[in-house]
């Protein structure tokens, strides 16, 4: 393909995601008022819990059983070096633009968590579809480049409802906590030690003379109180402590949330070759199964970008987002990782990581050239933390990945081909 042509191809998806966008934009202005706050929180939920993660487990199922999930080890670790890159140039941005510390997850998550849902999905049908595409015939094209965006996918999805969720959910609740902290410390104090640790409470060790609040920064060894009191607490009981002040921080319990089942059963039924062809195909006994699950996946991608768009108009009105954070994300996002990605996969390349198939070099290398998950947005309306800012985050970004993406994905295409 000409290099027009690899251009015109990298930019359509971009600009339906766009367009998306601004239909909803309009539809939460108030005169039209479809999209209100009330319809974005439900939409939210069914996204969440019912969108997704049938997007996920479709996308999956329909994987092509002809490549081995194992010979595909190597997206786990491109992924998770996208996150630590991001996430270390993220910490950067908050410390150098002094941004408010409820912000701080937020735009960490931004910087480290990419689109790897909707964009590639729209991004590998459109340029496998094309007659001269530079990765051989359209139809094993398809079938191969939607196994490959399927794992990128769920792999994303588990780090950005695991990682990113727990990041910005801690970093948003932290004001909030000490405010109730507060609120509470004229009106009681805490019970003795060893009337709470008989209840398995992680503020066991207190004393009476000790204020609630403090449990959060005192040491271990200034809860345990007095060195007499110290032999009497076993180590198990120490690390006990350790593990539940760690519980408050980190909420394990997201790893038995929608998207991370869901991609635990599209693994088991795409990649076992006797359930696969028990649920997937013309013949399969449980077909409607399959394809009434790809019915609701589909929902996803449009439901996702319609908060984001409606989300936006929220954010022009309210939001005093620093015009340096927003560059700085941009940077991050377009620039720095981009040409990381290059260098990571160049070098799996040089020593035999990611085999021979140029289309799973591209899907590998667009993972570092998009913008910021749209899953950050519903995670901000869930815990109503840095929602208008995440707002203006977005549409900035995403109006210059119209640019940026469509530019990188020219170039993997032309060095590709």
């Amino acid at each position: 393909m000409e290099i027009w042509e690899l251009f015109v191809v990298a930019l359509m998806p971009v600009l339906k995601t766009l367009l998306i966008a601004i239909i909803g934009l309009f539809l939460a202005v108030d005169r039209v008022n479809i999209l209100c706050a009330a319809a974005r929180h439900h939409l939210n939920n069914l996204v969440f819990y019912i969108f997704f993660p049938a997007l996920i487990a479709s996308g999956l199922v329909n994987s092509s059983t002809e490549i081995s999930i194992l010979s595909l080890w190597f997206t786990l670790v491109s992924i998770l070096l996208a996150f630590i890159i991001g996430s270390a140039f993220g910490w950067i941005l908050v410390k150098v633009t002094g941004a408010p510390k409820q912000l701080h997850g937020l735009v960490i998550g931004c910087c480290a968590a990419g689109n790897l849902g909707n964009l590639p999905v729209i991004i590998i049908p459109a340029t496998c579809e094309e007659k001269n595409n530079p990765f051989g015939d359209s139809s094993t094209c398809l079938k191969n480049g939607m196994t490959y965006v399927s794992l990128s996918m769920s792999i994303g999805a588990v780090f950005v409802w695991s990682y990113v969720y727990n990041i910005i959910r801690a970093y948003g609740r932290k004001d909030d906590l000490h405010m109730k902290i507060n609120s509470t410390i004229n009106e009681q104090q805490c019970d003795k030690g060893s009337e709470i640790f008989s209840g398995g409470s992680t503020e066991a060790l207190l004393s009476n003379s000790i204020p609630c609040y403090e449990v959060h920064e005192a040491p271990v060894e200034q809860l345990l109180g007095s060195s007499e009191d110290k032999t009497k607490v076993t180590i198990f009981k120490k690390i006990n402590l350790q593990v539940n002040k760690l519980l408050r921080i980190v909420d394990l319990t997201i790893l038995l949330r929608p998207p991370t089942i869901a991609t635990i059963v599209g693994l088991t039924i795409g990649f076992v070759t006797p359930i696969h062809h028990f649920m997937v195909g013309d013949n399969a006994p449980l077909r409607v199964i399959a394809n009434s699950v790809s019915l609701l996946g589909e929902a996803a991608i449009p439901s996702m970008t319609l908060i984001m768009g409606a989300n936006l108009l929220r954010g022009f009105r309210r939001s005093r987002l620093s015009l340096w954070l927003i560059i700085g994300i941009t940077v991050v996002r377009f620039i720095i990782l981009p040409l990381f990605g290059v260098l990571i996969i160049k070098a799996a390349k040089l020593f035999g990581m990611v085999g021979s198939d140029p289309l799973y070099h591209f899907v590998l290398l667009l993972q570092y050239a998009v913008p910021p998950a749209l899953a950050i947005g519903t995670i901000t309306q869930l815990f109503e933390v840095g929602e208008t800012e995440c707002s203006v985050i977005m549409f900035w970004n995403y109006i210059a990945a119209s640019i940026g993406l469509t530019l990188w994905s020219t170039y993997y295409m032309w060095i590709l081909s």
